[in-house]
Order: C-alpha cells, then structure tokens, then sequence
C-alpha cells in the first residue's frame, strides 16, 4: 500500500492541509473530526474525502509536511562550513524542537501504532524525518571530515546516535505521560550532553 498513491493532489490540497495543520495541532490526532478539519479548511467534508481517504493520511501528510519545512528551515540557518560543536548544538536544538513537541510525539505514536496493519505511514515518516536528519547530517560529516574536524567511518550510525542523545531520557517520558512537557533548562542539559558525548566519540 503506497501512501502517495492514495493521496489527490488539486487546486485545493493545500488548503485541506493548512486547516488540517491548524486542527491537529490545537485537538492531537484523537480529539480532530473530520467535520472540524472540513469546516476550518473552508471546504466540504465531501472535498476533503475527494482527497484523502481517512484521517490517518491526512495526518502522516500534514506531518510529513510539518517535517519538510522544519528542515527547509533549518538547512536555511545552518551554516555547512561552520566548526562541528557549534553544527551540531544548532542542528540539535532544531530536531528536540520538533521530536519533543506534541505534533511530533503524535507522530511517533501513531506511525508506530498503525505501522503493521498500514506499513507505508512509518516508511512516511522515517523518509520525512529522521531520513531527512540523516541526508543532513550526513552531508556535514563528509565535509568536516575532509577538513580534518572530525573522524567517522560509519556516518549513517553517527547521525542517528546524535539523534539519539538529543532524546535522550524526555522522549520516552514524553511519548508514555511520563511528564507533560520538558523545560528550556532541560533541553539545554540533554542538548549540551549530547554535543559532548558525540564530540568524545568523533571530534578530531
């Protein structure tokens, strides 16, 4: 099963996504009704059907979404010739922004929960996610590499360890209401720790 083969893209897809954007984010995944989304995006239910078959696609779409322009975002601000502490503090604040939010949390959740009856939602979310964070990652390390600034040999396994070291000890909390939220002071500490540990393991 192909999510994209399932999805009609026409004049008003991205307005169907915008208002959905709007509900997911104000009611999470349970608490949005197709008759809020319809209403918020302006259109009919009849319209929104016409594009997407249920609620569980909107959703990986509105995340996957979500996840395309968080990392336009933040491709834009990073800079790929920089020194790698200061790569790697910027390119991890921005994953915890998204991973630690509850947009993101929702998204771990149901992709996990829905990933064996319908495989193709996590194949979605690991291409527009942590796929995307891996390209990114990568990229950087092949340049500092060259420059003598850090020393890998396995680039993949490197970017997902500093994925996460970014999560470590909220995520998990987060994602079971452990705790409802995690603070500045928090995020930093994970954030600092996870620089550091990565550093001992590849800084030159």
């Amino acid at each position: 099963m192909n999510v994209d083969a399932q999805i009609k893209k026409g004049r008003k897809y991205d307005q169907v996504i915008e208002g959905a954007r709007e509900v997911f984010m104000a009611d999470g995944f349970e608490g949005a009704s197709v008759d809020t989304i319809a209403k918020c995006a302006g259109v009919s239910k009849a319209t929104l059907y016409s594009y997407f078959a249920d609620k569980r696609l909107l959703f990986v779409e509105v995340a996957c979404a979500e996840c395309r322009r968080q990392a336009g975002e933040v491709i834009e601000q990073l800079d790929f010739g920089c020194p790698p502490r200061e790569f790697l503090t910027r390119a991890g604040a921005a994953l915890m922004e998204f991973m630690l939010s509850e947009t993101g949390q929702q998204v771990f959740r149901i992709s996990v929960a829905e990933s064996e009856r319908f495989p193709e939602l996590g194949r979605a979310f690991w291409e527009n996610g942590p796929g995307l964070m891996e390209k990114l990652m990568t990229s950087y390390f092949v340049a500092a590499t060259a420059r003598g600034e850090l020393a890998i040999e396995d680039r993949t396994l490197a970017a997902h360890q500093f994925a996460e070291l970014c999560k470590a000890e909220v995520f998990p909390r987060l994602c079971l209401r452990i705790q409802p939220e995690v603070s500045e002071a928090d995020r930093r500490r994970i954030l600092d720790g996870a620089v550091e540990t990565w550093l001992a393991r590849y800084g030159v």
